[in-house]
């Protein structure tokens, strides 16, 4: 690799001297007449490193540096070093002070020491890139303080073989907080399985656990290897485990105590290595209270429990989420699209999303089926729910009766300010009240009634 030089000195024998030698060494040398010819140089060029003069026209070499410290490394040189200006150059982060005459050795030791505590940092900033994304799991995206936590707690338990239990509403992501846990553990080359104990009745949920041996029941035409052998050695996700009856309970705590079982029909006594991980969307303690989810299996499963925050907990990801989704989305329909706008924005950061991510993807997707090529997304373009959720079946019903003739017409910002001002209507006036009502901010309200001239 060529590295480029930027030599800024108004002296032109001195400046021919000196590219001459840094060409001869193999570097690509530029030079600058002047310290504002230099910063022009540094807003139009990549720069791998400034040598500067520090008394010049214009612009002096201190403020060369100023400008170049942040780009790459500096080394000043001067005929009129004083020890305070080294201390300043120092200090406003130049690599090196020389002085004239300049001992060329010298000079080219300090820049190929430069240039490779560049590389380092710049490789070490790549990693960081690198593990940035590892950090937010592909498609775990998060920024807030909750979602750091909930990557670092991923990432000590990923190393273990320790039960873990996530628990979470519908739609968080509790899927993907497995898959992170399997892909960041010891057995991320064997097999990650799931199962949904809800979706699958008792009696089949029992085959599919643990399998079954032919003729065990009606259909059973063969023997079949439930989801414990299909994971031996790698990782399990019982999702939705507080729908698993209670014998099925049973079972499960014996393989947790003694990794074994049996097939069902069987006899033999077969051994498992698998990692357990268990998700729900119902509070297990309450289960418990109830008497449909065992004890003792609940702090069998419950060694780790990680608790994934609705999506309304953490806005502040909204942005992040809403820009991922919709680059998937784009590229999946091979349709260009120019972002969001700052109002649809708005008006996604301000919805509760009781259905949590997986409401925002599908919202996102249906935006960008709804938008034109080349155009952005808008109000108009988001599902009806995010302008308000809680006006009252009937007077949506109003609205579109009433306006069942000019609605294709009407914008999404004439359908908001109707939508305000029913609520406004509705609640005698109150701001606070209707703020609420409508799932926006009280700024964001006060904010659309002086858009809109509401009195």
């Amino acid at each position: 690799m060529k590295f480029k030089i930027l030599i800024a000195e108004d002296d032109l024998t001195g400046r021919e001297t000196l590219a001459e030698a840094f060409a001869d060494r193999g570097y690509k040398p530029v030079t600058a007449v002047n310290g504002n010819d230099a910063l022009s140089i540094l807003k139009s060029e990549e720069i791998d490193l400034v040598v500067t003069d520090l008394v010049m026209p214009g612009a002096d070499g201190m403020r060369v540096l100023e400008e170049a410290v942040a780009i790459c490394p500096v080394i000043l040189i001067t005929a009129h070093g004083t020890v305070d200006n080294a201390v300043d150059a120092m200090k406003l982060g130049a690599f090196d002070f020389v002085s004239k005459p300049i001992h060329l050795p010298h000079l080219f030791a300090l820049v190929e020491r430069a240039l490779q505590m560049e590389t380092l940092t710049r490789e070490n900033e790549n990693l960081r890139n690198r593990v940035e994304i590892t950090y937010d799991f592909e498609t775990m995206i998060g920024r807030t303080s909750v979602m750091r936590s909930i990557f670092e707690q991923i990432k000590l338990v990923g190393q273990t073989d320790t039960t873990v239990c996530i628990l979470g509403e519908s739609g968080t992501g509790k899927e993907l907080v497995a898959n992170a846990i399997h892909q960041h553990s010891r057995r991320s080359d064997k097999q990650f399985i799931k199962v949904n104990c809800a979706a699958i009745s008792e009696n089949l949920l029992e085959s599919e656990l643990f399998g079954h041996e032919k003729g065990s029941f009606t259909g059973a035409m063969k023997q079949r290897r439930g989801r414990f052998e299909l994971a031996d050695g790698g990782t399990l996700l019982l999702d939705e485990i507080s729908e698993m009856s209670p014998a099925l309970q049973s079972k499960l705590l014996r393989i947790l105590q003694e990794q074994e079982f049996e097939r069902v029909g069987g006899t033999e006594t077969l051994k498992v290595n698998v990692r357990i991980i268990a998700a729900s969307n119902a509070n297990l303690q309450e289960r418990i209270t109830e008497g449909t989810f065992r004890e003792d299996l609940y702090y069998r499963i419950s060694v780790f429990p990680i608790h994934l925050p609705p999506l309304h907990e953490r806005r502040d990801d909204i942005p992040l989420l809403v820009d991922h989704f919709l680059r998937s989305h784009t590229e999946k329909m091979n349709k260009k699209i120019n972002g969001i706008s700052a109002d649809a924005l708005e008006l996604m950061i301000n919805y509760d999303w009781p259905g949590n991510i997986r409401q925002l993807q599908n919202a996102v997707e249906r935006s960008c089926v709804m938008v034109s090529e080349n155009q952005s997304i808008e109000p108009r373009h988001l599902p009806p729910e995010l302008i308000s959720d809680n006006i009252s079946q009937s007077s949506e019903s109003k609205i579109i009766s009433d306006e069942s003739s000019t609605l294709p017409e009407k914008t999404m910002d004439e359908l908001e300010e109707m939508a305000i001002r029913q609520s406004l209507q509705k609640h005698n006036g109150n701001r606070a009240q209707t703020a609420k009502a409508l799932n926006i901010g009280l700024k964001t309200l006060y904010r659309k009634i002086e858009k809109y001239g509401i009195e």
